[in-house]
C-alpha cells in the first residue's frame, strides 16, 4: 500500500532583524491593489505583507489634480495612513514598503517609509544605489533590492559596500519568464541551461564566495502553491514572492470586480502589453489592454499626475498614463484599466480570506511514499 508521506514544515524568513513565520512574501500591486487591509492581513497570517506605494495617493483625499505637486504630497500622506492602518492590523507582523526607484518621489518614499514603521523597504522599477542614504537614520530597516540578474545585484552590493559599508538584507529576484507587471528582457534566456535555478546558483556564489556573506534570496513570478514554493527552496531559495495569488482574496484592497475579473483568468488570457516606461508587461486581456496593442489612438494619452522619471505618455505623447490605467482597473472599471497578472494563471474556484490561502500555501504536501521513491530512482 501506498503511504503519505509529509514534507517538511516550511522554514521561517529572516529579512535584517525582522522574522516572518513563513518563508512568504506577498507582492507589491499598484494602485491600490496591495494596500494596508492586504499587507496587515499576509503578516498578521505569518508573511510579509507589503504595501505598494505607486499611486497611493491618486484616489486619496488629499489629491487636488489642479494644485502643482499636489500627487506627490498626496502620495507621502496617503503612505503614512497606510502604514499605521497595516499596523493596526497586525501589530507584530513584518510589514513592508515597495517604492519604485523610476518614481519621482522615490527619495521621499523610502524616508517616510522608514520614519512611519516599515520594516521593510523593497525597491523596484531601477537600481536603488542610494537607498541607504535615505534610510540612514533608521538602521533597523531592512531594505531589499529587486533584480533580474546577477550584474545587477553586483552593482548593488559593490556600490553599497563602498559608499555605506553594509549590503542588503535580502535580494528579491525576478523570474523575468513568468513575473507578472513589467519585467526585464530577458537576455540571457537563449542561453543553453538558462533557467532560474542557475540564476540562483550564480548570485549564491557571488555572494558567499566574493562577499563571504549569506543573504536571503526571494524569488519572484509564477509561484502559485505549496508545490512552487518547495521547488524554488530546493534550488536554493530561501522564501518566495507571491502576487497575482493574494488578488482574489477578501482583504485585496482593489474593487471586486477586480478580483473577480482574475478568478476567471486563464493562461490564455495572458498578454504582453506596452508600457510608457518602456518595458513590455503582462497582463490579462481587455478592451485596454488590446487597444494598447494595437497603438490605438481611441487611448487617452493625458499625463495625469508626472509621476515617472521617464514616461512615454508625458515626454513623447505615446502609449497610455500609467498611473490612470492601473487605478482605473484597481477601482473596478475592468475593461478600461490595465490589469497587471504574472505568467502562471490557474483555475481559482473562489474568493478566499489570507488566512484560508496561507493555510493552503504553508500546509504540508501529502504525496504517496511510492510516487517518491520513483522519483529518487
Amino acid at each position: 500500500m501506498k503511504k503519505p508521506v509529509m514534507t517538511r514544515v516550511l522554514p521561517p524568513l529572516r529579512i535584517g532583524k525582522h522574522i516572518a513565520r513563513y518563508p512568504i512574501v506577498q507582492g507589491a500591486m499598484a494602485v491600490r491593489v496591495s494596500g494596508a487591509n492586504l499587507a496587515g492581513a499576509v503578516a498578521n497570517a505569518g508573511g510579509v505583507g507589503v504595501i505598494a506605494s505607486l499611486g497611493l495617493g491618486l484616489h486619496s483625499p488629499y489629491f487636488e489634480p489642479r494644485k502643482r505637486g499636489s500627487f506627490f504630497t498626496a502620495n507621502r500622506l496617503a503612505l503614512i495612513d497606510e502604514l499605521a492602518k497595516a499596523r493596526s492590523i497586525s501589530p507584530e507582523g513584518a510589514i513592508a514598503v515597495n517604492i519604485l526607484v523610476a518614481t519621482k518621489d522615490y527619495p521621499e518614499l523610502a524616508q517616510t517609509a522608514a520614519a512611519h514603521g516599515a520594516n521593510i523597504i523593497i525597491t523596484g522599477a531601477g537600481l536603488p544605489l542610494s537607498l541607504p542614504e535615505y534610510t540612514a537614520e533608521y538602521p533597523d530597516v531592512a531594505l531589499v533590492p529587486s533584480v533580474s540578474n546577477v550584474e545587477a545585484a553586483q552593482l548593488i552590493c559593490q556600490t553599497w559596500k563602498m559608499r555605506y559599508n553594509r549590503l542588503p538584507d535580502a535580494l528579491i529576484i525576478e523570474n523575468c519568464q513568468m513575473v507578472g507587471g513589467h519585467f526585464s528582457q530577458c537576455e540571457q534566456i537563449s542561453l543553453p541551461g538558462f533557467t532560474i535555478e542557475t540564476v540562483i546558483s550564480q548570485l549564491r556564489e557571488y555572494l558567499e564566495q566574493k562577499l563571504s556573506v549569506t543573504i536571503p534570496l526571494i524569488v519572484t513570478g509564477g509561484i502559485w502553491d505549496r508545490t512552487d514554493i518547495n521547488r524554488m527552496l530546493l534550488m536554493g531559495a530561501n522564501g518566495v514572492q507571491i502576487g497575482t495569488r493574494f488578488i482574489t482574496t477578501e482583504e485585496c484592497d482593489a474593487d471586486r470586480r477586480y478580483k473577480e475579473f482574475h478568478l476567471h483568468a486563464r493562461p490564455q488570457d495572458i498578454m504582453t502589453v506596452p508600457s510608457p516606461v518602456g518595458k513590455p508587461s503582462r497582463a490579462l486581456s481587455n478592451d485596454f489592454a488590446q487597444q494598447a496593442i494595437a497603438g490605438s489612438s481611441t487611448i487617452e494619452r493625458r499625463c495625469i499626475a508626472n509621476c515617472l522619471e521617464s514616461c512615454l505618455c508625458r515626454d513623447s505623447g505615446k502609449t497610455y498614463c500609467l498611473l490612470q490605467a492601473l487605478g482605473k482597473a484597481a477601482q473596478g472599471d475592468v475593461e478600461n484599466g490595465l490589469i497587471f497578472s504574472g505568467a502562471n494563471v490557474r483555475y481559482t474556484e473562489r474568493i478566499m480570506t489570507i488566512a484560508e490561502l496561507m493555510a493552503e500555501l504553508t500546509q504540508p504536501e501529502v504525496r504517496s511514499r511510492s510516487s517518491c521513491q520513483s522519483k529518487v530512482e
